[in-house]
């Protein structure tokens, strides 16, 4: 069970990678990040082989870049399906292919969902830690936009404490709650 449990994290890790870059890239495209900025370079390396043939089938709609929505989608599917299997393999037996796809459609959204979740988090903490840290870095600019169109709401209804902004820790505190919503309707997830 051990090498089971190494393989597991290993894929879990890769597909986390390549589903908060696609995740990442579909946000910087939303919020018309310029594609000349520092992070645009890995993200693009990361992910082109995947968005690019999925772009002449999924068009960009609303602002959104839904081939990268939906590469993140199908990366956690193949995850989920691959863990299945595996799973399926060690015990013996396993679930029917049909029985398994519909297990794991529900499983890879919930997946997607906390992934964009947990990539908001990241987003605004290391924001605040940047603005504390270095404001005038390249990269405090780039965070500052990607978390603008959830933060700026936020920033109109609350007041300012002695100069400290607090809409990132209700949005932090608003994003936990989703993460919990979608803990109880995915139980052991």
């Amino acid at each position: 069970m051990l090498l089971m449990d190494i393989l597991r994290l290993v894929l879990e890790s890769a597909a986390s990678l390549l589903a908060f870059c696609l995740l990442l890239r579909a946000l910087m495209q939303w919020v018309r990040i310029h594609p000349s900025n520092p992070l645009s370079p890995f993200i693009f390396s990361m992910t082109d082989w995947l968005v690019k043939p999925l772009r002449k089938g999924v068009p960009g709609y609303g602002g959104i870049d839904w081939a990268s929505v939906l590469g993140a989608f199908l990366v956690s599917f193949v995850l989920h399906l691959v863990l299945i299997l595996f799973a399926a393999m060690a015990t013996g037996g396993g679930p029917a292919f049909t029985k398994l796809v519909a297990l794991t459609l529900p499983v890879s959204l919930f997946w997607v969902l906390r992934n964009m979740a947990y990539l908001l988090m990241g987003i605004v903490l290391i924001q605040v830690i940047l603005s504390w840290v270095n404001p005038f870095s390249p990269m405090a600019a780039i965070l500052n936009e990607l978390s603008r169109p959830f933060l700026e709401p936020l920033r109109k209804r609350l007041p300012q404490v002695g100069n400290v902004d607090l809409s990132p820790m209700v949005f932090l505190l608003l994003l936990q709650i989703v993460m919990m919503v979608l803990q109880r309707l995915m139980p052991g997830f």
